[in-house]
């Protein structure tokens, strides 16, 4: 399928879930993430704040546990024309922008070029990794701006089941997909 239709397709299948079932969901995905993944003191995430209203994964349980384990926390923030990446604490000062888009006051753009994890969100992702954002492409500048050694975490309610057909050229795919039901790798083409 095409982007497009698989974009509206995902964004109604989000829509008709309920705030409860979202959370239920935003659960096993945390879950999920912390019995795959090795986290360590001193590490470097960087992880959207969710858009409540668009039901995205509740990330904010990510974070609490970060910060439990004094793992840095980095969040995006768009400037101009570009996702920069702000790292937060737990006093840090956040408002909330025009779009209902709940982020830090800072602008200040931490420099890093390197981060352990990058859990990016996504409307689907395709049995290959390839992802589904918004649209505007945002991610895509960043994953290039970076070491490709951090490792790209897609979070998503649904299973990968429909190919993406019109992936372009520089569209960077993921390294893992967490999803309520399991964790995939895209290093192998397979599930783990």
């Amino acid at each position: 399928m095409q982007k497009a239709e698989l974009r509206k397709k995902y964004l109604e299948k989000r829509k008709a879930l309920s705030y409860d079932e979202a959370s239920l969901l935003s659960e096993k995905i945390f879950s999920n993430f912390i019995d795959f993944f090795k986290l360590r003191k001193g590490q470097k995430v960087h992880l959207f704040i969710p858009i409540k209203k668009f039901k995205e994964i509740d990330t904010f349980l990510f974070i609490k546990l970060f910060w439990k384990k004094e793992i840095r926390v980095f969040v995006p923030k768009i400037v101009g024309d570009q996702l920069i990446s702000v790292e937060i604490f737990e006093d840090s000062v956040f408002e909330t922008h025009s779009w209902g888009i709940f982020e830090p006051v800072s602008n200040k753009d931490s420099g890093e070029t390197f981060f352990d994890y990058i859990i990016t969100p996504l409307l689907y992702c395709d049995p290959k990794g390839n992802r589904i954002g918004y649209g505007k492409g945002f991610y895509d500048g960043f994953f290039q701006s970076i070491s490709q050694d951090s490792l790209k975490i897609g979070v998503n309610y649904f299973n990968p089941n429909e190919i993406i057909d019109d992936v372009w050229e520089n569209d960077i795919p993921l390294d893992y997909l967490v999803t309520p039901t399991e964790v995939l790798s895209f290093f192998t083409g397979g599930r783990e």
